[in-house]
């Protein structure tokens, strides 16, 4: 499965076009007067605003399996990078075979570099923003994830990822390409204490050929 676009939503355009074009350097897309949208690698990242709440979302961004260090180094120099429980900044993902740094965005999201070594995506290229290769991932909210993922497999012929977990809290659908993760409310986003919530998302998503347009939780959406 691959993500070829997602659209969330911000209170603050101005601070994001800010965060995302001058700090991280993620090419404009597009821009109107209530959305904007970036370039990453294979997908686009679009934010719509909303004046009325403050959401927070997670999703992740793959780079090159062998770029990991380049990119500690080079994502440091830009802003702080989030240290989990045991006050590292890498977290090993020994089931899914990968390592992930993650560091927050303007708007609370939590942003994840993420180096899968099953993935043959190494790159002899220095770390640039260019290096990111798609959005790999995108954390969905439910109030009861395994429900919302029996629906999604039987309604957009998706399956549920091989190498994730799968119970009542927390499900994974998808692969190291593209990977939607299931979270109960309340549950706390790794690597730290915010609380997942509910919030308007749209995903546009390629698998066995097919494209689709998933939209979460619309009655959350606040123009």
């Amino acid at each position: 499965m691959n993500i070829l676009e997602i659209e969330i939503q911000t209170d603050d355009l101005v601070e994001t076009e800010i965060f995302y074009s001058d700090i991280l350097g993620l090419q404009l897309a597009s821009k109107g007067q209530d959305s904007i949208s970036f370039l990453a690698g294979q997908s686009t990242l679009t934010f719509i605003e909303s004046v009325k709440l403050n959401p927070k979302y997670h999703f992740a961004f793959n780079i090159p399996y062998n770029k990991l260090d380049e990119a500690i180094i080079w994502t440091s120099a830009k802003l702080d990078l989030i240290k989990n429980a045991d006050n590292a900044i890498v977290v090993n993902f020994e089931s899914w075979n990968a390592k992930a740094i993650y560091f927050f965005d303007n708007n609370g999201n939590i942003l994840e570099f993420i180096a899968r070594f099953d993935l043959d995506n190494d790159s002899d290229k220095p770390f640039s923003i260019s290096s990111i290769q798609s959005i790999s991932e995108i954390g969905i909210v439910a109030d009861e994830p395994i429900k919302l993922a029996d629906k999604l497999v039987e309604e957009n012929n998706l399956y549920f990822c091989a190498k994730g977990s799968k119970s009542e809290k927390f499900v994974t659908l998808g692969n190291d390409n593209g990977l939607f993760i299931i979270v109960e409310t309340n549950r706390k986003w790794f690597p730290t204490e915010q609380q997942a919530e509910k919030h308007y998302t749209k995903i546009k998503i390629s698998t066995e050929g097919l494209t689709r347009v998933i939209t979460m939780n619309e009655e959350s959406v606040s123009r």
